[in-house]
């Protein structure tokens, strides 16, 4: 690199987009560009507008270009782990498509279109580890959404467009400003208690006997949070699904503001 010259990225052209193309199981042609340092939507991948599944995870994008909407093909977008604070309205051109995932980034609640409600096939949803404490009035058109992740965020409420998703199954609005009760068929809000509590993670085999029986017995009666597994309200048990669960990538460098937040304390 010359002397002087700032670095701004990777760069993608459109011969190494090409070639980032695969076949998945399905027949469908994922482009997959992740983890590559890439800071700005590549221009070039509007040459590709045919492929059905992208993957941009993992960079530091900071804008979705309006041209976003070109993609008619698409079925699925993964954009986790970025530095998104907003999604443009164009978003709501992609009709096909049945899998986003917008976790990990700085999106706010003005950040998000009403034309999210646009995405009729959509099946999955991932706004996990945002800063959103509302969701679109459109998304009770959603009719085919299975899937919503709202985990890490700042909702104080139960989002009122989710009493209307009648065909959600899994839900995870895990670490909130409030707990999610699912009790009569109805999702209940309660108040998260302002206790503060600490937690200290040690090894199995620095417990003495005692102790490790006392931690067996409360996991038998207790739910253990662990970031890579998700809770099916409904039917009230732990299990893992691929769609929400928490980036594995390194989260904490773009939640720097829950970081600073939970440091402090909230004070009443």
């Amino acid at each position: 690199m010359p002397k002087g010259k700032k670095a701004s990225g990777t760069k993608v052209t459109l011969k190494i987009a090409t070639k980032a193309i695969r076949m998945t199981r399905d027949g469908n042609r994922r482009l997959t560009l992740s983890n590559m340092g890439i800071t700005t939507f590549p221009k070039c991948l509007f040459k590709l507008t045919s492929v059905d599944e992208i993957d941009l995870s993992r960079n530091q994008i900071q804008k979705l270009p309006e041209a976003i909407g070109q993609f008619m093909s698409l079925r699925w977008l993964d954009l986790h782990s970025n530095k998104l604070e907003s999604v443009p309205n164009t978003i709501g051109n992609l009709v096909r498509l049945t899998h986003l995932n917008l976790s990990n980034n700085f999106l706010t609640s003005p950040g998000l279109p009403e034309t999210l409600g646009n995405l009729a096939n959509l099946k999955s949803l991932n706004l996990g580890m945002n800063q959103l404490d509302e969701l679109p009035s459109s998304m009770v058109e959603l009719d085919n959404l299975q899937e919503l992740g709202l985990f890490d965020n700042r909702f104080t409420n139960l989002p009122d467009c989710i009493k209307f998703l009648h065909n959600l199954k899994k839900l995870n609005m895990k670490r909130n400003l409030f707990s999610l009760i699912h009790t009569d068929g109805e999702w209940i809000a309660k108040e998260t208690s302002t206790t503060e509590e600490s937690m200290y993670l040690v090894y199995e085999s620095d417990l003495c006997k005692r102790c490790r029986k006392r931690c067996n017995e409360l996991r038998e009666n207790f739910d253990v949070p662990h970031c890579d597994i998700e809770e099916e309200v409904e039917e009230k048990r732990i299990m893992t699904f691929h769609g929400l669960i928490t980036p594995n990538s390194v989260a904490q460098v773009n939640q720097s503001w829950r970081i600073r937040k939970e440091e402090h304390g909230t004070k009443e």
